[in-house]
């Protein structure tokens, strides 16, 4: 088999605090092919966006990759310098944040950011750079007319879909996405994400998608990845662990959100909040809102175990324990 395009490997991410290292990621391990989609889902503050970052090389004091790798077609994102990450960034791999009018350059139009985008990566001529421009517009449905606009002149919709294109300038091989539809109402989510899908299977570029809603991929991604509390806690074809979710935590989430088949059934949200992660609780770090908790759970901490095609990090799948 060849080698993924995206393997990561017991990566660990630390924020030095007054009140001492708090471990936002936890020795987590993923792999990503060629074309594949990944999404890593999981409630706010469970470090899916520090995870994401910490793949990106974006990390900024006082966060620090504290150990693992990140190897991306060969070389180790985690021992290069800026400066070749500079030069692999856009190119090989591109970043699409969660407010892309935050990304976006507020002064400066479309077609001025994509200009700078380029011009960074190699020689080009300014048809070039004008007919690239007008092709990744059209690529995600805007008008290339607004090539002449600001930020500020599009709807919230509109700026995404700018971000995006501007990640597919160079043709990239993996496009990392953070959360690009929380600002969206729920049409132009559904939207957004089949352009994005669309576009993933006309290019065959992978995606890595971090998202804290698991109904808005579970018809797009190939692999998911559930977090909580800085680990994974369930990980595994994505149709799998909507199907039969193994892990207490991902039948919480599922729950979560109405369907649209089969009988009416109220919805259940998970009751308390994630852990401090500061001080995490002993044991499984979900015990204390677990509805199937059990005396082991809070002393013995677990590993992820096979189960059924997927893996999960919980007792209830460990023969010898009593429960």
């Amino acid at each position: 088999m060849s080698e993924p395009l995206l393997d990561v490997r017991e990566l660990s991410v630390v924020y030095e605090t007054a009140r001492g290292p708090v471990t936002a990621v936890e020795s987590v391990e993923l792999t990503v092919g060629e074309g594949e989609f990944a999404a890593v889902v999981g409630e706010s503050g469970c470090g899916k966006s520090t995870l994401l970052f910490a793949i990106a090389g974006l990390l900024n004091p006082p966060a620090r990759i504290t150990s693992g790798s990140v190897h991306f077609r060969g070389s180790d994102l985690v021992t290069l310098t800026e400066r070749e990450l500079n030069a692999l960034r856009w190119r090989d791999y591109s970043v699409v944040l969660q407010s892309a009018m935050n990304a976006l350059n507020p002064v400066a139009t479309l077609a001025a950011q994509y200009k700078d985008a380029m011009a960074a990566h190699g020689s080009y001529t300014k048809e070039e750079i004008d007919d690239r421009g007008v092709e990744v517009l059209r690529l995600v449905g805007i008008d290339p007319v607004h090539l002449r606009s600001y930020p500020h002149q599009l709807s919230g919709g509109m700026r995404q879909r700018a971000m995006i294109a501007m990640a597919l300038l160079l043709t990239p091989d993996l496009v990392i996405m953070d959360e690009p539809t929380s600002a969206l109402d729920v049409v132009a989510q559904r939207s957004l994400m089949v352009q994005i899908k669309e576009l993933q299977q006309l290019l065959g570029f992978a995606v890595l998608f971090v998202t804290h809603d698991m109904s808005l991929v579970s018809h797009f991604s190939d692999q998911l990845l559930v977090m909580y509390a800085g680990q994974v806690v369930e990980q595994g074809p994505t149709r799998t662990v909507f199907d039969h979710p193994s892990h207490p935590y991902s039948r919480g989430l599922l729950e979560a959100f109405p369907s649209i088949r089969g009988p009416r059934v109220p919805l259940r949200g998970i009751p308390g909040s994630p852990p401090d992660l500061a001080s995490p609780p002993s044991g499984c770090r979900f015990h204390p809102r677990c509805p199937l908790v059990f005396s082991q759970c809070d002393t013995v901490e677990p590993s992820l175990y096979e189960v059924g095609g997927a893996r999960s990090r919980c007792l209830l799948h460990v023969a010898e324990v009593v429960r």
